[in-house]
């Protein structure tokens, strides 16, 4: 099993932060686009050669989000029509997210079996969730798939500060 660890810094406007191990070297770089439509985060190695990418579509009465790994689009993360509380769901590549993934405490699991888990780490400055990589070969699409859900919550609370003015 393999950790991973994943700090944002606060103030941040253009979305830049690293992914450490656990003796704190960096593994990956994102980078997300600042004023720029449609929205997209790049997840990058060491070499600084994209391995995923994650892009808000435009124009969409719903916020919908593609995943990329190694140029391929693996999944959807797609907000549902909704009263009471925000509702997503995640399709492709037999991924499914178990446990409460608004609060980054969950799993992850392909075709039933456990590859993956996330965690928030508590009392930190910004956001920080400890990853853990049960199955190596889907790191990537892991590792995406917690950038992703990070830029859809930061999307929606954008949404919801913007509503109240």
């Amino acid at each position: 099993m393999k950790e991973l660890f994943i700090k944002q810094k606060v103030f941040s406007l253009n979305g830049k932060f690293t992914i450490k191990d656990p003796l704190e070297n960096d593994i990956y770089y994102v980078e997300g686009s600042f004023m720029q439509i449609p929205k997209t985060f790049t997840i990058m190695d060491t070499a600084r050669n994209e391995v995923a990418l994650i892009t808000k579509k435009t124009f969409s009465f719903l916020p919908k989000f593609f995943v990329e790994v190694n140029g391929r689009e693996v999944l959807t993360i797609k907000k549902e029509f909704s009263f009471l509380k925000a509702r997503y769901t995640i399709d492709g590549a037999g991924i499914e997210v178990e446990g409460n993934w608004w609060d980054m405490d969950f799993q992850v699991y392909q075709h039933g079996e456990l590859v993956g888990r996330v965690n928030k780490e508590w009392f930190t400055w910004g956001d920080s969730y400890k990853v853990q990589i049960i199955k190596e070969e889907m790191e990537t699409i892991i590792i995406a798939i917690v950038v992703a859900i990070d830029c859809v919550k930061a999307d929606q609370s954008g949404a919801a500060s913007s509503a109240a003015f």
